[in-house]
């Protein structure tokens, strides 16, 4: 399909996850807006190169999520928005009794609040344009749980009950709103931990990828930021028109179990 003359935004996007789905949205002929909170000259020529692979413009607009008037500001910015992608987060792993409140307050403004203001500015814009399409990007956390993981699991299970009411708030409207929950990804923060882990399992790559970092996904296989970007362009067709307020699974089987 062609999404030609429609302008993505995607939060948290110079790098993995978010990176993958403004090349494949671009790929398909979108326009695209692509965020992160630095500013550098790098992050507008990873704009300038998307650009020119794929004739389209493409933009990089600096923007805070941890702040609610950075991301309100980020989509006025951009002008247009056919379709938003929330996907920007942040992680920290503690016990309950040990979680540091300025940690839960970053992940709960950055994994779900930062979605609810972007949200909220787009909105209008799709309803004026008759069109919108809303993906947030949730996780296998969005639909179970793991321990240590608190303030983001509530995050991605709030993203969960976000996109149902965003959906049901913009039903018959010609706008979507679905999340994505993937298990692990391939991403390079990923990567980074590899040789880590197998130095400390003392365990070979494929090894420690398999019963380590891929012990509750059953395929034992990572999922990919392009195939991530594929799930987003199929719900941003024609053909996933009636598909809203719902979650799709790229866990290789770990919300399955």
């Amino acid at each position: 399909m062609t999404l030609k003359g429609k302008t993505a935004v995607v939060t948290g996007s110079n790098s993995g996850i978010g990176l993958g789905i403004v090349k494949a949205l671009a790929a398909a002929g979108a326009d695209v807006v692509l965020n992160s909170f630095t500013d550098r000259d790098e992050d507008h020529a990873l704009a300038e190169s998307i650009a020119k692979e794929h004739g389209v413009t493409a933009r990089y607009i600096a923007a805070d999520m941890s702040k609610g008037d950075d991301c309100r500001a980020l989509v006025a910015k951009a002008g247009a928005c056919d379709i938003l992608v929330n996907n920007a987060g942040i992680q920290h792993v503690a016990p309950i009794d040990e979680f540091p409140v300025d940690k839960w307050n970053a992940i709960i403004a950055i994994n779900l609040s930062s979605a609810f203001h972007t949200t909220a500015v787009a909105l209008p814009m799709m309803r004026k344009a008759g069109w919108g399409r809303v993906v947030n990007i949730s996780s296998a956390h969005g639909l179970t749980a793991s321990p240590f993981k608190s303030a983001y699991i509530a995050a991605k299970h709030g993203i969960v009950g976000l996109s149902k009411t965003t959906a049901l708030e913009t039903a018959g409207q010609g706008i979507t709103c679905n999340a994505i929950c993937p298990g692990y990804v391939l991403t390079p923060l990923v990567e980074a931990q590899i040789p880590d882990q197998m130095k400390t399992h003392n365990m070979g790559r494929e090894e420690v990828i398999k019963k380590v970092m891929l012990e509750r996904q059953p395929s034992r296989e990572f999922a990919t930021v392009e195939q991530l970007g594929g799930t987003t362009v199929f719900l941003c067709s024609d053909a996933a028109a009636q598909i809203t307020g719902t979650t799709i699974s790229v866990d290789g089987g770990w919300t399955a179990m």
